[in-house]
C-alpha cells in the first residue's frame, strides 16, 4: 500500500512564495513519476507540475516560469516551490505518484494566497 503525506500549505500573500512537500512511503517504484495537481472550488483537478524518476519537469502554462519541482535523492520526496503566487493560485493542492494508469494520491494540503 503506498501512502502520499504533503506539508507546507497556508496562507500566503500576493506575490509570496511557498515550497510543497510530499512523502512517498509503501511500495513504491523509483520509476515512478511523482508531482502535483491542484483543485480549486468548482473548478477540475488539474496539473500542476511533474517530474520523472530521471528528473525530467513539466509544468502547467499558468505556472511555468514560477514553479520548480525537485525530487529527493531517494526518489519518494517531491517538492514544489511556487514563487509570485497570485489569488488564482489558491487551491487544494495534491500530490502524487504513478505512471501510467497505475496513480496514488495524497490527502491534498489547502493553499490559499490573500490579502
Amino acid at each position: 500500500q503506498v501512502q502520499l503525506v504533503e506539508s507546507g500549505g497556508g496562507l500566503v500573500q500576493p506575490g509570496g512564495s511557498l515550497r510543497l512537500s510530499c512523502a512517498a512511503s509503501g511500495t513504491i517504484f523509483s520509476h515512478y513519476d511523482m508531482g502535483w495537481y491542484r483543485q480549486a472550488p468548482g473548478k477540475q483537478r488539474e496539473l500542476v507540475a511533474s517530474i520523472t524518476s530521471g528528473g525530467i519537469g513539466n509544468f502547467a502554462d499558468s505556472v511555468k516560469g514560477r514553479a520548480t519541482i525537485s525530487r529527493g535523492n531517494a526518489k519518494n520526496m517531491v517538492y514544489l516551490q511556487m514563487n509570485s503566487l497570485q489569488p488564482e493560485d489558491t487551491a487544494v493542492y495534491y500530490c502524487y505518484t504513478g505512471i501510467g494508469s497505475t496513480f496514488y494520491w495524497g490527502q491534498g494540503t489547502q493553499v490559499t494566497v490573500s490579502s
